[in-house]
């Protein structure tokens, strides 16, 4: 029998920043069952041209990581299974980069 000191702890990160297209009544759905915080980043009503919105370069600068992998610059993959495992080994493949090479 292990003791509760011996379990392992798993990290999760509970604030997830989005895109105004995202903002579906699915999306919010599942992410409250999951607990998640989702923030959707939106333009000012009557905003005309460029503008810069906080919190929006992380996720720009996320794309811009992935798009480094070129089977993640389109979208060949046919089951979802596989763009999700292909997600997880760029992003992997960045974590460990970054930290071998503070």
């Amino acid at each position: 029998m292990t003791s509760q000191a011996h379990q392992p702890t798993v990290l999760r990160s509970l604030h997830l920043f989005a895109d105004g297209a995202y903002d579906r009544l699915q999306l919010m759905d599942k992410a409250a069952y999951l607990e998640f915080v989702v923030e959707i980043i939106r333009r000012r009503n009557g905003a005309k041209g460029f503008e810069v919105l906080s919190r929006r370069w992380v996720v720009e600068r996320t794309f811009g990581w992935m798009t480094r992998w070129r089977r993640l610059v389109r979208d060949y993959e046919r089951r979802i299974d596989v763009s999700q495992a292909m997600i997880f080994v760029a992003m992997g493949a960045n974590l460990i980069r970054r930290n071998a090479h503070p």
